[in-house]
C-alpha cells in the first residue's frame, strides 16, 4: 500500500479544514459576540497496514470562550456581558446562548435580540416591557427599570467549562449540558450601552492562514512528486516488449 501517499492526502484534508476554519473566523472578526473556532488534531492508526501508519485527522472543531473587547456604543438597548456568562434567547432550535447583547423592542413590547429572537429572563421566560413608556435602565445585575418601575431582569446563564458547544448562526451556541441561571452578580453582570466584540485577532488569524496555506502547498507538491515516482517505477518495472 502506498501509505506515504495516503498520509499526505490526509494531511492535505486537515490543512484544508484548518484554512476553512480560519477564513470563517476572519469573516466574523467584526461580528459582536462571535467566538472563534479552533481545531484539535490527532493521529489515527491504520490497523489494516502491515506496519502501523499514522494518518493526520481532519480534527475536531471547538469554540474558544475567550472574551472579546468591550466596546462603548451609547445605545441603551446594548449590553455587554461581564464574566464567563451568557445571555439566553428563544429560537426555533430551543434556548440558545449568546454574548451578542444588541437588543430591540417590538411594537408589542417584547425585548428581542438583534436577530429577532426573544430575550429570556433567569427563569427562561421572554421579557415584556411597555414600548411607549420611555427608555430602559439596565443595572449590572440585568434588572430592567422603566419610569422607575422594575419590569424584570435579563437572564445570565453559566455553561459548564467541560461542555461541548455547537454554533447557532454566528454568535449563538448550544451546549450539550444544561446551562444554569446565575445569581452571582459579583462575578457576572452586564454593562448597558456597550457591546462585546468578537474574540478574533485578525492579524494572528491571517498569519495562521498563511502558514496553513504554505503547508497545504508543500503537501500538494509532495503528492505530485510521489505520483511521479510511482509512474516512473511502473515504467521501469513493467514488462518490456
Amino acid at each position: 500500500m502506498q501509505s506515504g501517499l495516503y498520509v499526505a492526502l490526509s494531511s492535505q484534508m486537515a490543512f484544508q479544514k484548518r484554512m476553512d476554519t480560519i477564513a470563517n473566523n476572519v469573516a466574523n472578526a467584526s461580528t459582536p459576540g462571535f467566538r472563534r473556532e479552533e481545531i484539535k488534531f490527532e493521529a489515527m492508526l491504520d490497523q489494516a497496514a502491515s506496519e502501523p501508519v499514522a494518518f493526520a485527522s481532519t480534527g475536531d472543531t471547538y469554540i474558544k470562550r475567550d472574551p472579546g473587547q468591550i466596546i462603548r456604543t451609547g445605545n441603551p438597548l446594548d449590553v455587554a456581558v461581564q464574566g464567563d456568562a451568557w445571555l439566553g434567547i428563544q429560537t426555533p432550535s430551543g434556548t440558545v446562548y449568546t454574548r451578542d447583547g444588541r437588543m430591540q423592542i417590538t411594537a408589542e413590547g417584547q425585548l428581542q435580540s438583534i436577530a429577532g429572537y426573544p430575550m429570556l429572563d433567569a427563569g427562561g421566560a421572554p421579557i415584556q416591557i411597555n414600548p411607549n413608556a420611555g427608555p430602559l435602565q439596565i443595572a449590572s445585575d440585568g434588572m430592567i427599570t422603566q419610569n422607575g418601575l422594575q419590569l424584570g431582569a435579563i437572564g445570565l446563564f453559566t455553561i459548564d467549562p467541560g461542555a461541548s458547544l455547537s454554533r447557532f448562526e454566528n454568535s449563538g451556541v448550544i451546549p450539550d449540558q444544561p446551562a444554569v441561571p446565575t445569581l452571582d452578580f459579583n462575578r457576572f453582570g452586564v454593562v448597558q450601552g456597550h457591546i462585546e466584540g468578537s474574540n478574533v485577532n485578525p492579524m494572528w488569524e491571517m498569519s495562521q492562514l498563511i502558514l496553513a496555506s504554505r503547508s497545504y502547498d508543500a503537501v500538494s507538491n509532495s503528492i505530485d512528486q510521489s505520483e511521479d515516482s510511482l509512474r516512473e517505477a511502473i515504467k521501469a518495472l513493467g514488462p518490456t516488449s
